[in-house]
């Protein structure tokens, strides 16, 4: 789980970061990096939880 964790959090900053780089689709990859951080995020506190 936490290799799960890892790799949405970094892959989230990683396309922070890819969005400024592209010419196209900004917002859109922008919105996934939110999405894949947030995700990273909900899946560490959720599983501390239980």
């Amino acid at each position: 789980m936490f290799v799960l964790y890892i790799l949405l959090f970094l892959g989230g900053f990683y396309l922070f970061g890819a969005a400024f780089a592209v010419d196209s689709w900004q917002g859109l990859i922008f919105t996934a990096g939110i999405l894949s951080v947030s995700l990273a995020v909900a899946i560490l506190f959720h599983t501390r939880k239980s």
